[in-house]
């Protein structure tokens, strides 16, 4: 494929030089005289970028800048510039133009400006191609995947969500239990009552019995005043009991009283209070396992495991991935008032090479510790935590699990071998004893965006 370059420049001399330039490069080429007749042939003929000379007669380099942001035309500007109009062409860098070059031009300079124009035009285009699928796929929420595995777990949220079951949710730590459980919640008839979580893990077995079931004044020591616990507090909603695995056995057979009656009854109180909440559990454990070792009791496991659903681990799916880690660009661009729109087409390679023990939550924080570091409009591979980068013999094997179609196994190969390759479709091509033109028709066919465009070749 042939990117698509606009040289702007009133000297009929100069624009045809720079055309010869960049086509030797294997850059496709048009050219326009000024402002005004660039503008129409970059909204017919849609360049990846844009190489315009600053001061022109009539419709210059700035007036073209400011009516292509009119008309929502996002390309890459790169503006042309003498030594008497720096201060105009910074200008023009606060109104959006991607870079400026100083006359006279140095040809090494004008290819590495217009590679990295040319990387950001692919990487905003996939940024925009993950902004679609996440409004697709999940509006406003948090829950977002597109691999096979994680639609098949949609599904089975859909089909539960509306009833009143127990369910158990199972999954790695960091996998997105709770996320899960909330989008069971919200698809459900108690959207609008509250949805409350306990982690009883992280609480001691002593208070978590007073924090479930709440607690009388003088209950005990400490107790200086009455406190509902979260079965009342979630009645109408509800209640997410996460690592339930590590609830105490002597507090088992209570609640599991309470789940059947529907009545709970505080620390030191004597009325039994009534409440209708719809209980699910998540694990990182097996809790039939927990079962036959006798540290989970039989009938409190068939009471609430009604329905379970388990999370694959993000290993199993890393083409999840983008769109996690869109969703969350999204989320702390919001919080931090940053201008980062996504990440550059090697950074996204290095987040779908690594194999993710930690899991959702593990990317949620290399995205959050990125956006730190990023001050422009990509996060680049150098604010990536260096331990992401894969050694020699994880960046040579792929993982697809059972199960998966033939198609779904040709698209993780074809896309692990470009990730392998750094993105140079020749020589992925040559890797896979396939032509160019078939690797291009395979991408397009299983819908993914074009790599960053390889280095610009040499005259």
């Amino acid at each position: 494929m042939s990117y698509r370059l606009l040289i702007v420049d009133d000297e009929d001399d100069s624009r045809e030089a720079l055309a010869e330039l960049a086509e030797s490069w294997g850059l496709e080429v048009r050219g326009a005289r000024d402002g005004a007749e660039a503008l129409q042939l970059a909204l017919s003929w849609r360049p990846e970028a844009i190489l315009s000379d600053l001061v022109m007669p009539g419709t210059d380099g700035l007036w073209l800048l400011r009516s292509l942001r009119s008309e929502m035309v996002e390309a890459p500007v790169v503006l042309l510039t003498g030594r008497g109009s720096v201060q105009l062409a910074v200008q023009a860098i606060k109104e959006g133009a991607y870079d400026f070059i100083e006359k006279p031009l140095e040809a090494s300079r004008l290819r590495l400006v217009l590679n990295r124009a040319l990387e950001k035009n692919a990487a905003m285009r996939e940024v925009e191609l993950l902004r679609r699928r996440l409004a697709a796929l999940a509006p406003g929420g948090d829950f977002v995947a597109q691999s096979p595995a994680m639609q098949r777990t949609f599904e089975l949220v859909r089909r539960v969500a509306p009833t009143g079951a127990s369910v158990v949710i199972q999954g790695e730590s960091g996998s997105g239990k709770e996320v899960l459980g909330r989008a069971i919640h919200g698809l459900s008839p108690r959207h609008d009552a509250p949805f409350l979580a306990l982690n009883c893990s992280a609480i001691p077995g002593s208070l978590i019995e007073s924090e479930l079931f709440g607690h009388e004044k003088g209950a005990f020591t400490g107790a200086s005043e009455r406190r509902p616990g979260l079965l009342e507090l979630a009645s109408g909603g509800t209640l997410l009991l996460d690592e339930v695995a590590e609830l105490p056995l002597e507090l088992q057979a209570k609640f599991l009283r309470v789940l059947e009656e529907r009545k709970v009854r505080r620390l030191g109180g004597r009325a039994e209070v009534g409440v209708d909440v719809r209980v699910l559990s998540a694990t990182h454990q097996d809790l039939k396992d927990a079962v036959r070792r006798g540290a989970f009791r039989e009938d409190l496991y068939f009471r609430l495991a009604v329905f379970t659903i388990d999370i694959p681990p993000l290993r199993e799916r890393l083409e999840d991935v983008p769109l996690l880690a869109q969703r969350f660009v999204e989320r702390f661009k919001a919080e931090t008032g940053k201008r980062v729109e996504g990440f550059s087409a090697g950074a996204m390679r290095i987040l779908q090479a690594h194999s993710w023990p930690g899991n959702v939550r593990e990317l949620r924080n290399v995205v959050e510790r990125a956006m730190i570091l990023c001050d422009g409009e990509m996060i680049r591979e150098e604010q990536l935590p260096p331990e992401l980068a894969p050694t020699a013999l994880e960046a040579a094997i792929i993982r697809i699990p059972l199960g998966e179609t033939l198609d779904a196994v040709e698209r993780q190969y074809l896309l692990a071998s470009l990730r392998r390759h750094q993105g140079n479709k020749a020589r992925t091509a040559e890797a896979l004893g396939i032509s160019e033109k078939t690797l291009y028709n395979k991408l397009h066919r299983y819908g993914e965006m074009e790599a960053p465009p390889p280095a610009l070749k040499e005259p």
